[in-house]
Protein backbone atom coordinates (compact mmCIF):
# COMPACT_ATOMS: atom_id res chain seq x y z
CA UNK A 1 0.00 0.00 0.00
CA UNK A 2 2.27 2.51 -0.82
CA UNK A 3 1.40 6.34 -0.62
CA UNK A 4 -1.41 5.36 2.01
CA UNK A 5 -1.14 6.59 5.54
CA UNK A 6 -2.23 5.64 8.40
CA UNK A 7 -5.47 6.55 9.35
CA UNK A 8 -6.47 8.57 12.93
CA UNK A 9 -3.28 8.79 14.22
CA UNK A 10 -2.80 4.99 14.90
CA UNK A 11 0.85 3.34 14.31
CA UNK A 12 1.76 1.22 12.09
CA UNK A 13 -0.70 -2.06 12.46
CA UNK A 14 -3.21 -0.88 14.73
CA UNK A 15 -6.85 -0.99 13.51
CA UNK A 16 -7.67 3.08 14.14
CA UNK A 17 -11.01 2.03 14.98
CA UNK A 18 -9.91 -0.46 17.52
CA UNK A 19 -11.17 1.44 20.59
CA UNK A 20 -8.26 -0.26 22.81
CA UNK A 21 -4.58 1.36 23.36
CA UNK A 22 -5.37 5.17 23.99
CA UNK A 23 -8.83 5.11 23.62
CA UNK A 24 -10.28 2.93 26.00
CA UNK A 25 -13.14 0.75 25.46
CA UNK A 26 -15.92 2.90 27.23
CA UNK A 27 -16.78 -0.09 29.27
CA UNK A 28 -14.66 0.70 32.37
CA UNK A 29 -11.87 -1.46 31.32
CA UNK A 30 -8.93 0.16 31.89
CA UNK A 31 -6.77 0.35 28.75
CA UNK A 32 -2.74 1.66 28.56
CA UNK A 33 -2.99 4.76 26.42
CA UNK A 34 -1.53 5.68 23.53
CA UNK A 35 2.37 6.68 24.87
CA UNK A 36 2.04 10.05 23.28
CA UNK A 37 -0.89 11.42 24.90
CA UNK A 38 0.94 9.95 28.56
CA UNK A 39 3.96 11.93 27.61
CA UNK A 40 2.32 15.01 26.34
CA UNK A 41 0.05 14.74 29.56
CA UNK A 42 3.58 14.79 31.47
CA UNK A 43 4.45 17.99 29.44
CA UNK A 44 1.66 19.69 30.26
CA UNK A 45 1.99 18.83 34.47
CA UNK A 46 5.63 20.12 33.90
CA UNK A 47 4.64 23.66 32.25
CA UNK A 48 2.56 23.80 35.03
CA UNK A 49 5.23 23.02 37.15
CA UNK A 50 7.26 25.63 35.84
CA UNK A 51 4.65 28.59 35.84
CA UNK A 52 4.64 27.60 39.42
CA UNK A 53 8.06 28.17 39.81
CA UNK A 54 8.51 31.19 37.94
CA UNK A 55 5.83 32.95 40.31
CA UNK A 56 7.71 31.94 43.17
CA UNK A 57 10.76 33.74 41.19
CA UNK A 58 8.78 36.76 40.47
CA UNK A 59 7.67 36.85 44.69
CA UNK A 60 11.09 36.58 45.67
CA UNK A 61 12.13 39.41 42.99
CA UNK A 62 9.07 41.73 44.32
CA UNK A 63 10.11 41.31 48.05
CA UNK A 64 13.72 41.26 48.05
CA UNK A 65 15.58 41.77 45.02
CA UNK A 66 13.34 44.88 42.83
CA UNK A 67 14.26 48.12 44.16
CA UNK A 68 10.19 49.10 44.21
CA UNK A 69 9.37 52.87 46.23
CA UNK A 70 6.32 50.94 47.13
CA UNK A 71 5.51 50.85 50.83
CA UNK A 72 5.78 47.04 53.03
CA UNK A 73 2.43 46.34 52.38
CA UNK A 74 2.33 46.94 49.08
CA UNK A 75 5.28 44.94 48.17
CA UNK A 76 4.08 42.27 50.84
CA UNK A 77 0.31 42.18 49.10
CA UNK A 78 2.27 41.84 45.17
CA UNK A 79 4.85 39.05 46.90
CA UNK A 80 2.09 37.38 48.84
CA UNK A 81 -0.18 36.69 45.92
CA UNK A 82 2.47 35.65 43.53
CA UNK A 83 3.26 32.98 46.34
CA UNK A 84 -0.17 31.76 46.81
CA UNK A 85 -0.66 31.49 43.09
CA UNK A 86 2.20 29.37 42.67
CA UNK A 87 1.27 27.18 45.71
CA UNK A 88 -2.46 26.95 44.10
CA UNK A 89 -0.72 25.69 40.91
CA UNK A 90 1.71 23.56 42.29
CA UNK A 91 -0.89 21.76 44.66
CA UNK A 92 -3.22 21.38 41.63
CA UNK A 93 -1.20 20.50 38.67
CA UNK A 94 -0.15 16.58 40.22
CA UNK A 95 -3.93 16.27 40.84
CA UNK A 96 -4.66 17.39 37.34
CA UNK A 97 -1.87 14.79 35.94
CA UNK A 98 -3.44 12.08 37.77
CA UNK A 99 -6.42 12.50 36.67
CA UNK A 100 -6.18 13.22 33.10
CA UNK A 101 -4.29 9.70 33.12
CA UNK A 102 -7.07 7.81 34.68
CA UNK A 103 -9.52 8.98 32.47
CA UNK A 104 -7.22 8.40 29.42
CA UNK A 105 -6.83 5.19 30.69
CA UNK A 106 -10.55 4.50 31.13
CA UNK A 107 -11.06 6.33 27.37
CA UNK A 108 -13.83 8.90 29.09
CA UNK A 109 -13.71 12.53 27.76
CA UNK A 110 -11.38 15.01 29.71
CA UNK A 111 -13.09 17.86 31.70
CA UNK A 112 -11.81 21.35 31.51
CA UNK A 113 -9.36 22.82 34.12
CA UNK A 114 -10.13 25.25 35.89
CA UNK A 115 -6.68 25.94 36.65
CA UNK A 116 -6.08 28.32 33.35
CA UNK A 117 -8.74 30.69 34.41
CA UNK A 118 -7.46 30.43 37.77
CA UNK A 119 -3.94 31.64 36.79
CA UNK A 120 -5.39 34.26 34.35
CA UNK A 121 -7.32 35.91 37.24
CA UNK A 122 -4.33 35.77 39.43
CA UNK A 123 -1.75 37.10 37.15
CA UNK A 124 -3.90 40.18 35.83
CA UNK A 125 -5.00 41.21 39.91
CA UNK A 126 -1.53 40.89 40.04
CA UNK A 127 -0.46 42.86 37.03
CA UNK A 128 -3.12 45.46 38.14
CA UNK A 129 -1.63 45.52 41.57
CA UNK A 130 1.42 46.50 40.21
CA UNK A 131 0.11 49.55 38.10
CA UNK A 132 -1.52 50.41 41.08
CA UNK A 133 1.60 50.51 43.37
CA UNK A 134 3.70 52.35 40.41
CA UNK A 135 1.11 55.01 40.03
CA UNK A 136 -0.07 55.49 43.96
CA UNK A 137 2.70 53.41 46.27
Amino acid sequence: MAGTRPSGGGRQGEDPGDPGRGHGDRSGRECEPDYRFTLANERTFLAWIRTALALVAGAVAVLHLVPLDWSGPARLTVGLALTVLAVVITAYAPMRWLQVQRLMRRGAPLPLSALPVVTTVGVALVCGAVLVGNFWG
